[in-house]
């Protein structure tokens, strides 16, 4: 149970910081600012890395445990606890939130600036960097992995510094499936639940690739 509770934890805090901090900007007339956003969604994701590493990994994403699965780094029995443990931490978040700002529309709800396929595609490729960040700096060495917190919080916030205005970086599923769900807006939610999920395992596609032939030369 301790692996599905940090899950739940570890989620609940990233969506709560993350679209806390998209509300509280929306709320102060731009306080926070696009880049304090950004920052707030990597540092949140470092820290619950550090915090919760140990514990469960630290997914925190459904794309991220289906890719461990397939990677071949991730048990089947464990994969619905994880992802139950996931939407409920998120979900929690989102409730939480709608329930410290009753009036806000959205609630860090992620919608495409421009037309459906230009944030398809960008969400595809950013979880494609994201998840090959993740996959490299996990399965590394052990003096590389020291360094997966930081690794993976620094893509998170450099993808949601130059992305996010466009498709709002979402690279995560229950990260837009649950103020989606409790805000009532669901229009192009579509786009949030299937490009992340390809984008992840296209990258797990690769990185077999990479390692495959890594081996054969040694």
């Amino acid at each position: 149970m301790k692996k599905y509770i940090a899950e739940s934890i570890g989620t609940f805090a990233m969506i709560f910081c993350g679209t806390g901090a998209i509300i509280v900007n929306n709320e102060t007339g731009g306080v926070v600012s696009h880049a304090g956003v950004a920052a707030v969604w990597g540092l949140i994701v470092a820290a619950m890395i550090y915090t919760l590493g140990e514990v469960s990994g630290a997914h925190l994403n459904p794309a991220v445990t289906l890719s461990f699965w397939l990677a071949k780094s991730f048990p089947s029995k464990e994969i619905l606890p994880y992802l139950i443990s996931q939407l409920i931490g998120a979900f929690a978040a989102s409730f939480t939130l709608h329930f410290l700002f009753p009036t806000n529309n959205l609630l860090g709800t992620t919608f495409p600036s421009g037309n459906a396929t230009q944030s398809f595609v960008l969400e595809y490729i950013l979880t494609f960097l994201l998840m090959f960040t993740i996959l490299n700096v996990a399965k590394g060495s052990k003096e590389q992995g020291l360094f997966a917190g930081m690794a993976i919080g620094s893509i998170v916030l450099l993808e949601a510094l130059f992305a996010g205005p466009i498709c709002g970086a979402s690279m995560n599923p229950v990260r837009s499936l649950s103020p989606a769900l409790v805000s009532g807006h669901t229009e192009c939610l579509w786009i949030y639940l299937t490009a992340p999920f390809l984008g992840a395992f296209s990258s797990v596609l690769v990185w077999k690739f990479m390692n495959n032939e890594t081996k054969k030369r040694n």
